[in-house]
């Protein structure tokens, strides 16, 4: 939020207090000061050392050089046509002007004006933004010829004062300008970006800030300001607006308040220029006087209002009473909001309608249908309240964030519309010399409740570690508009109307402390050790776990990544497809309108997104959401684990590396599954529903129960992803199976007598696995049989059709050194086995 010290000095006296200490303060107090703006006040200097505590950017204007002035008379330059000679006085001479401002060139050669128009006026050796220049470049303005005629000095445009960014025309002031006044006195400003965050929605406003001032400073917060530039016309004759406009609520979930008010008579034209150079510091564009008077009515309290031309109105009424009926739109109905765009609507957006049809999206953006325009004479004003997850959505549907919706959609009390309202019809009148009808059309069928809090001197030096007596305690809330009440030992504390934050009970102490330590300072409060007992300390086995897993992972050369929960059915169905999945109620995307249910399919995504790096070998740990009808969705954990790529990093020695393989993620799972501990596992060929490539992808089991299954993604399911050329090798484990197994942590002591090493080459039939025959050695070698690695895979015409040889490296060990002779014994059991149950032979 963009504001201007200005408008702040309207509500709270800031005499001795500097631009920066208003940003300290509002900072501590939580309200973060991101950079402020100057326009024409003295910018603050710095010494060698001295720290800039705030982002500062902007011109301080020069009080002798840059004055108010008046232009007396628009003379034709003699050799340019685009180009005009203004007799000015600046209060102390009377100088000849050279511009070529458009938007007084109507005035050329019409002779003496009746009436002065006022200006910012630059002399010769003023510094001032260049205004034709990209962006803000500084200049001195010099004596020099244009055109046969002397120009040494300027009237400005806002861009070259640095006000705005606009250079179409010069600043043309109000008519009680003081000539010869220093400009920098008159509209000098300095502007305060705030960062509003959610839990401060309610200083979106300039009175919410100077309350937070006054808080901060003692001062006195004025809470009424002069709206007045002249006497307004009276209302005695004028009908009350309750005669001619009734309202319906439909929903008061959604709309618990409705406030109309009506103004008569009013000529629309620009808003006084002061009102207009602080809306434009404060980021609004100005507009007209009506709509200005909305738009700084909305910034000084934080109601949003929108105007209706009521001729409008009345003409679709016909003979009847105008009724406003807010209610939900109907799927498809269509909208033309202020911006030009049809929008087409759905039950979840919220409609201020009549009995014709809708006229504005509710708390968002107005309709053209009843727009305020040139010829607008009558003016029916809103200030509602809606209920602030609704406007969200609907302003994130629509991808409207308009001002109005920024407030609304943090939550603004009910209490606000009928203030907000009887302000921007002052405005109005003051300014469009209109007539307010009495009284306002207040429909208020759902009136919030005030929280109320019991506080204690205890509570306050547990919490906050300071001591303060109830007395004081009141004071400091009472500053920020709490009613408070001294019972025999604690405080009873209603939080106020424009407070909807306050919570009761446990949460609601908290909120008032909170409010108590603002107010007191944070600053000021001591550092102190915690008092109370730490809890004892319990372990996370599971997080424990799962940390240790991520932990090998990374030893083993894997990256870790972190994907999204929400995802699409489309985007999962490239590797898998699942029937219901659990849906979110308000996505904030269409890509992210479920959760998911497969870990797998998240990696992969990222894994896409990085397909051009020469090797990626990345991991996630993670929940799936399984749903559960009637209740919440089951969360299992899971491991996924994604490679594909080079094998190693591209050398001068090194050509083309291979590409990763099934093996590459079977010797990783060995690490792994080693690291944990986990024995009796084997490798099997898998029956799962993934898409993996049939022959080269394998289920997992320990103790004869699956846990995982790994290997080639599925050629079919590849393409539908941008990878490369090389294989992509995908596992994914359930870690709800593999934590419960119980891991062996048995110590095996060094034998003191040598192995013997031993190879034998068996030939048998292609369809038996490796792991069986594996099984049998081990079976039939007993304890003596202390490893067994597979080392060699040949197949071959040769050796027969339908066969392979596998080739097994043996490690014999026994309590004893074992001879040639026990080595025999031992291979001629073991090949006598394999054939008797396999049929194999021994290869010679």
């Amino acid at each position: 939020m963009k504001l201007p010290i200005s408008w702040l000095k309207d509500f709270i006296d800031l005499d001795g207090i500097t631009v920066e200490d208003i940003a300290r303060k509002l900072t501590l107090a939580g309200l973060e000061v991101d950079e402020i703006l100057y326009a024409g006040l003295p910018m603050p200097t710095y010494g060698a050392g001295e720290k800039h505590e705030f982002k500062t950017n902007g011109i301080a204007w020069d009080k002798e050089k840059i004055v108010v002035a008046e232009i007396r008379e628009v003379k034709e330059h003699p050799n340019a046509d685009k180009l005009t000679l203004l007799d000015l006085y600046d209060g102390q001479q009377e100088q000849v002007v050279l511009t070529g401002a458009p938007n007084i060139f109507h005035l050329k050669g019409t002779g003496k004006l009746p009436k002065p128009i006022k200006v910012a006026y630059a002399k010769e050796g003023a510094t001032i933004y260049d205004g034709h220049a990209d962006g803000l470049v500084l200049t001195t303005l010099k004596r020099a010829k244009i055109r046969g005629v002397d120009s040494y000095s300027m009237v400005c445009s806002e861009k070259e004062l640095g006000i705005t960014g606009e250079h179409e025309g010069i600043i043309l002031l109000d008519d009680d300008a003081p000539v010869g006044m220093s400009l920098a006195d008159h509209i000098g400003d300095a502007v305060l970006d705030i960062s509003i965050l959610p839990n401060m929605a309610r200083n979106a406003n300039v009175i919410g800030i100077a309350r937070e001032l006054a808080a901060l400073t003692g001062r006195e917060l004025r809470k009424q300001v002069n709206t007045e530039t002249g006497k307004q016309p009276s209302t005695l004759n004028l009908q009350p607006v309750t005669d001619l406009v009734e309202i319906e609520i439909t929903n008061s979930e959604l709309n618990p308040r409705f406030v109309a008010g009506l103004i008569r008579g009013v000529e629309i034209k620009p808003s006084p220029y002061q009102i207009q150079r602080r809306l434009k510091l404060a980021g609004i564009r100005a507009i007209n006087n009506i709509v200005d008077a909305t738009n700084y009515a909305m910034i000084e309290l934080g109601e949003p209002l929108h105007a209706f031309d009521y001729d409008v109105l009345k003409e679709r009424a016909g003979e009847k009473k105008i009724k406003l009926i807010t209610r939900p739109a109907q799927e498809g109905e269509e909208l033309v909001t202020l911006d030009g765009e049809k929008r087409k609507l759905t039950s979840m957006n919220v409609l201020v309608c009549d009995e014709k049809s809708s006229l504005s999206l509710a708390g968002v953006m107005g309709g053209t249908e009843s727009e305020v325009t040139q010829n607008t004479r009558n003016v029916l004003l809103e200030g509602a309240a809606w209920n602030f997850i609704n406007i969200r959505r609907t302003a994130k549907q629509h991808n409207l964030p308009s001002e109005a919706s920024f407030r609304f959609s943090r939550g603004v009390h009910p209490a606000l519309a009928e203030t907000g309202v009887k302000r921007g019809l002052q405005y109005m009148a003051a300014w469009a010399n209109g007539s307010i009808a009495p009284g306002l059309v207040d429909v208020y069928p759902l009136k919030p409740k005030d929280s109320v809090v019991e506080v204690t001197p205890k509570d306050v030096k547990r919490l906050l570690g300071i001591e303060l007596t109830l007395e004081q305690i009141a004071e400091l809330l009472s500053r920020l508009e709490f009613k408070c009440e001294i019972t025999d030992h604690h405080l009873q504390v209603t939080a106020p109307a424009h407070r909807m934050d306050i919570d009761e009970g446990v949460v609601g102490l908290a909120d008032v402390l909170e409010e108590v330590a603002r107010s007191y300072g944070f600053d000021k409060i001591p550092t102190t050790t915690i008092s109370d007992a730490l809890p004892p300390q319990a372990g996370n086995p599971i997080h424990e776990w799962e940390e240790h897993l991520r932990d090998l992972l990374v030893a083993i050369g894997m990256q870790e990544v972190v994907t999204y929960r929400m995802t699409s059915p489309e985007r999962e169905g490239r590797v898998i497809a699942h029937g219901e999945y659990v849906r979110i109620a308000n996505p904030i995307a269409p890509e992210r309108s479920v959760l998911r249910q497969s870990l797998l399919a998240a990696v992969l995504e990222v894994a896409e997104k990085n397909a051009r790096a020469e090797s990626i070998v990345m991991f996630e740990v993670g929940s799936i959401f399984e749903p559960v009808k009637n209740d919440l969705p089951n969360e299992p954990r899971k491991l996924a684990i994604v490679m594909t790529g080079a094998r190693s990093a591209s050398a001068w020695d090194v050509k083309a590396a291979p590409a990763f393989d099934f093996y590459d993620m079977k010797g990783r799972i060995e690490l792994l599954l080693a690291g944990l501990r986990y024995t009796d596992i084997v490798y099997a060929e898998t029956e799962s529903t993934y898409s993996l490539h049939p022959g080269k992808s394998a289920e997992v089991k320990i103790n004869g129960q699956v846990v995982g299954v790994f290997g080639e993604l599925h050629p079919l399911a590849k393409e539908k992803y941008e990878f490369g050329d090389a294989p992509v090798i995908v596992a994914e484990f359930d870690l709800e199976k593999l934590r419960t197994l119980n891991p062996s942590y048995g110590i095996i002591p060094v034998s003191e007598f040598p192995p013997m090493y031993e190879d034998i080459a068996i030939i048998l039939d292609e369809s038996v696995a490796a792991s069986a025959v594996e099984a049998l050695i081990r079976q039939t070698g007993g304890k003596t049989v202390t490893d067994v690695r597979l080392f060699d895979v040949y197949r071959d015409e040769k050796i027969g059709a339908g066969k392979k040889s596998l080739a097994y490296s043996l490690t014999y060990q026994a309590a004893k050194t074992l001879t040639d002779a026990d080595a025999a014994a031992i291979r001629n059991k073991i090949v006598k086995r394999l054939e008797n149950t396999i049929g194999a032979k021994l290869r010679s």
